[in-house]
């Protein structure tokens, strides 16, 4: 079965509407999350990782003290489909949750408890 690869310009326009974190570049749609420590990249790439297994649909990540990088394409598509889309929009979700309101008041912004840099 033939998957619908995106062309540059359908991605870029996708992105723009739909995951503005997340750029095109060189064949994939790549976004980078930002974090306080070492502590924070881990928890992000467990995040992601769970993620990508139960799609079966495996990104390259790049991991330094304080950032993840997340590369998507599908290989077999020879490009950007849906599949990639659909997995960007669920590790956003993930990663980039956070409480706003509610019983759950998230972690303290002390350099002891923080994780994550958010983006808003």
């Amino acid at each position: 079965m033939s998957e619908r690869v995106y062309t540059p310009v359908e991605t870029a326009d996708l992105l723009r509407r739909d995951l503005p974190h997340w750029r095109y570049d060189e064949g994939a749609i790549v976004r980078t999350f930002r974090t306080h420590s070492w502590k924070g990249t881990m928890l992000a790439v467990g995040a992601v990782g769970h993620l990508a297994e139960a799609a079966w649909h495996h990104p390259e990540i790049v991991l330094t003290y304080a950032s993840l990088v997340v590369r998507l394409n599908t290989h077999s598509a020879g490009g950007i489909t849906d599949k990639d889309f659909e997995l960007a929009r669920r590790i956003e979700d993930v990663v980039g949750w956070r409480p706003r309101g509610g019983a759950l008041e998230g972690a303290p912004g002390d350099a002891a408890s923080a994780y994550m840099r958010y983006d808003d």
